[in-house]
């Protein structure tokens, strides 16, 4: 029964069934699908390619000028010699691993003038996707609606297996396997690595950071959020370590550069590899998410970038130590405020609980249907309400180690020591130095002034939100010995430490492996820390992973209960750091009552936020020098120098860096934020306010070309006027 519904739900007319109320813009399509799924309805929107151009095994197409950058960003070919694009935050720890004091990259920019002088990375990679199958048949063989859960997994890591073993591929390709539909699905991609990637080029953090904290998630936006690097290949164009003999990559495809710009109603897409998205949760779990978990995690960073706020604005060498993991810890924070407030202004706790109503009214009325799936839907909702606490006080314990570093720190050492009693006493040694080695960049970006009164913060509010028989004993034991005071706390903890500073770190690992044993519970972070650790584990995490392992379960028979239910629904796969497209249309939209917002921005509005000496707003001499004389070049319209638009895209983590393309294809924008109204996409999609957030490319060839006089970085690319080219000339009668 259960290989009779994969290979129904494999059908694509399962997947082209109309919604009762048409989302034209939602969804997070597989490129290699769209032909039969969604082509018709993208050039019914004004697409004028087809879906051959966009994903292509025979042929270079999109897909080919398009790579994963480091697994966390995306990033886009836009010459013949492997330039790439992606956004400056994505590229920010890059940039700062390059800056000193001396020579500050993040706020002065960086151009290399010449291939000699682009700057390697250490372990940045980019990922292209060679092409995908469908392997679901493949993968669960063996199982079916019997199989015992236990033993379900390990048939499908055992099928995985093999499908890797006799996959097509070539000796420096990759075969990945990904589960898709809660692990309804599964789907193999063959990919091809590159980890020679060079910086080329930035602008500074007052461009592209412009607005920084305040601006961010926020429209109207007025960032320049650009960097460029470019990938280096072996001389037979192959995957190659770093080396000075390598050579710029000769890619299939890049993308030409349209000067057309956009206007309202012109059709977009965003090509990428977004991270992570839940459309198909239960009511319960929304709830829990906006309502325990959101509200937590706020807290415990609010608290924390506060304070780390206030050293920055007081301390250089801090700001530059600090910069990338702020920002960091602040676009997650703010991210889950837009995400309550969304979920909240769309009711879209309520939508749920309408479409589950409506589920289950289809359910009760189809026999086959019920026998099938009665009972799912509430038993798993009735999980999450147990699951709540458990999930909400584990949030606590991860931003509590997470924002206070030597508690991180700490963390890593038990791990140490927890690895070495399983794999023996002999690789101590080995295990011991490698944690050291990774430690010394961290040390180097750390500072024990800020992280003690980040500590002070956390640990008060920690205790007080967190009963204490989720704490466990020994931890609470603890703090009582420091009269429960953050505080009193850290200025002890701080001042006896041996992981305060990278030297005492190696001379405390570089003690024989029983004397370390004794002496992490004399040290006095790392016995808070093994207590903490130990009570987390025992009261919140082992009782958690019990009840989760029910509810992916569940959430698996029910994301199918609505595939076979909900038969009018159009479904496309929850985001999973795989390649995806989405499509939409340049539109600006209404946020709450008597607002209402245009779907661009221009130079004049950076103007209009220009407070010198401000670390957020302030704007360099020349980009002031360039807007009162106008010099725009070829990029400016009408006196006027395009900044950011924004479209109806549906996108997530991972886009950022995506290119945005016009109807032929060209890259019209690069893709970096979304709405604070419409963060809450990840759960709950709204196409009334869900909108994404673009870098007009123009205003990257602006800055490139007449602030940076890196004219040659253009002249690289291939310019091009798809709407001139469109426009066909009226022939005169004879």
């Amino acid at each position: 029964m259960l290989q009779r519904m994969i290979k129904c739900a494999m059908l694509p007319a399962l997947f082209i069934l109309i919604q009762s109320r048409a989302m034209a813009t939602e969804g997070m399509w597989l490129p290699h699908l769209l032909s039969n799924m969604n082509e018709k309805e993208m050039k019914g929107m004004g697409m004028k390619i087809s879906a051959a151009d966009i994903y292509n095994v025979n042929k270079g197409s999109l897909k080919d000028a398009i790579v994963s950058l480091g697994g966390f960003c995306t990033a886009e070919l836009i010459s013949s010699q492997s330039l790439l694009l992606t956004n400056h935050h994505c590229g920010y720890a890059s940039v700062q691993s390059h800056s000193s004091v001396e020579h500050n990259y993040l706020d002065n920019g960086f151009w290399a003038k010449s291939r000699e002088e682009e700057l390697p990375n250490k372990g940045l990679f980019v990922t292209f996707i060679v092409r995908i199958e469908d392997v679901t048949l493949q993968a669960m063989q063996g199982i079916n609606r019997s199989t015992p859960e236990k033993d379900r997994q390990k048939l499908i890591d055992a099928n995985i297996a093999k499908i890797k073993d006799n996959a097509k591929k070539e000796q420096f390709q990759e075969a990945l396997i990904k589960p898709f539909f809660e692990g309804n699905q599964f789907y193999l991609f063959i990919t091809e690595t590159y980890k020679d990637i060079r910086l080329v080029g930035t602008p500074p953090s007052s461009i592209g950071k412009f607005g920084s904290d305040t601006d961010n998630w926020i429209w109207p936006r007025h960032t320049g959020d650009f960097s460029l690097f470019r990938i280096y290949a072996g001389k037979d164009n192959r995957p190659a370590e770093y080396s000075k003999d390598n050579v710029p990559l000769r890619p299939k495809h890049f993308l030409p550069v349209s000067l057309d710009g956009i206007a309202e109603n012109d059709f977009t897409m965003v090509f990428g590899f977004p991270g992570r998205t839940q459309q198909y949760l239960p009511s319960e779990a929304v709830k829990l998410t906006v309502e325990g978990q959101d509200p937590a995690k706020v807290s415990m960073r609010d608290a924390s970038l506060k304070i780390i706020d206030g050293f920055m604005r007081q301390d250089e060498k801090i700001k530059i130590q600090y910069a990338a993991k702020y920002a960091s810890t602040a676009n997650a924070w703010k991210k889950w405020i837009g995400e309550m407030q969304g979920v909240q202004q769309t009711k879209g706790i309520e939508r749920k609980v309408t479409y589950e109503g409506e589920y289950t009214k289809r359910l009760e009325a189809n026999t086959t249907l019920k026998a099938k799936f009665d009972g799912v839907l509430d038993s798993l909702n009735t999980l999450y309400r147990g699951y709540a606490p458990f999930a909400i006080n584990r949030d606590y314990y991860a931003e509590l180690t997470r924002n206070v570093e030597l508690l991180s720190v700490s963390d890593k050492i038990i791990t140490l020591m927890n690895d070495v009693r399983e794999k023996g006493e002999d690789q101590y040694p080995a295990l011991r130095d490698k944690l050291v080695g990774s430690l010394e960049s961290f040390y180097k970006d750390f500072s024990p002034r800020v992280d003690r009164d980040v500590a002070a913060a956390l640990l008060d509010i920690y205790f007080k939100e967190v009963p204490t028989r989720y704490i466990g004993g020994e931890a609470v034991q603890i703090w009582m010995e420091t009269n429960k005071s953050g505080k009193v706390t850290a200025d002890k903890y701080y001042s006896n430490s041996a992981l305060i500073t990278y030297d005492k770190l190696k001379a405390f690992l570089n003690q024989p492996y029983r004397d370390l044993n004794t002496a992490l519970f004399k040290d006095p972070v790392t016995r808070f820390g093994i207590a903490l650790r130990n009570g987390f584990i025992q009261n919140v995490n082992n009782p958690a992973v019990a009840i989760n392992n029910d509810i992916m379960r569940l959430q698996r028979v029910y994301m199918q209960a609505q595939m076979e239910v909900m038969d009018n629904k159009r479904f496309y796969p929850d985001a999973n750091s795989t390649l995806r497209i989405t499509y939409g249309k340049v539109s600006g939209y209404k946020p709450a009552d008597a607002k209402t917002y245009d779907y661009s921005t221009t130079l004049d509005g950076v103007m209009e936020k220009y407070k010198p000496g401000d670390y957020e707003f302030d704007v360099p001499e020349k980009l002031r020098s360039l807007y009162a004389q106008k010099d725009y070049g070829q990029y400016g319209v009408n006196g006027k120098m395009p900044v950011c638009f924004i479209a109806s895209n549906h996108t997530t983590g991972g886009n950022s860096g995506s290119p945005v393309l016009d109807a032929y294809g060209n890259l019209v924008g690069l893709n970096f934020d979304r709405t604070w109204e419409g963060t809450m996409s990840d759960i709950n999609y709204d196409a009334s306010i869900c909108r994404n957030i673009m870098v007009d490319i123009r205003y990257v060839l602006f800055i490139v070309d007449k602030f940076a006089g890196a004219k040659n970085l253009v002249d690289e690319m291939k310019l091009v006027h798809p709407k001139k080219a469109a426009v066909k000339p009226v022939q005169k009668r004879a």
